[in-house]
């Protein structure tokens, strides 16, 4: 079991892959809770990065609660399943209220919703 991270030269950004790749192998269980990840620095120098690029991605995982910086210790895989799902419920929450204060039935916020996820997730 070891982080495998390969950027491309995609319309995305590279913080972005890095964030997407480390994400999905942390919900996958490809890389369990507590596994230790590279120091920014390290990363970076891996994957031929500057380190503010690998910085940015990890503060956007820490964030979304997929990792977590135990200060000198390093930077681990959260157990974030539960934390990642409050947020969406509460990002999904917010959601349904505007969509309800503009008045949009609930197959055109869905419908919405559907486009965005087709969108991002590059299912067009």
């Amino acid at each position: 079991m070891t982080l495998k991270i390969h950027i491309d030269d995609s319309s995305a950004p590279p913080y972005e892959q890095v964030r997407a790749q480390i994400s999905e192998q942390a919900r996958s269980g490809v890389l369990p809770v507590g596994y230790r990840l590279p120091t920014v620095r390290g990363l970076a120098e891996s994957l031929g990065l500057a380190a503010n690029t690998v910085a940015k991605a990890y503060r956007a995982l820490e964030s979304d609660g997929v990792i977590e910086t135990r200060g000198r210790n390093g930077t681990f895989v959260a157990a974030a399943g539960s934390a990642a799902e409050r947020e969406l419920a509460s990002a999904a929450q917010t959601y349904v209220e505007r969509a309800r204060r503009l008045g949009l039935a609930e197959a055109e916020a869905l419908a919405a919703v559907r486009d965005a996820l087709r969108a991002a997730y590059g299912q067009g």
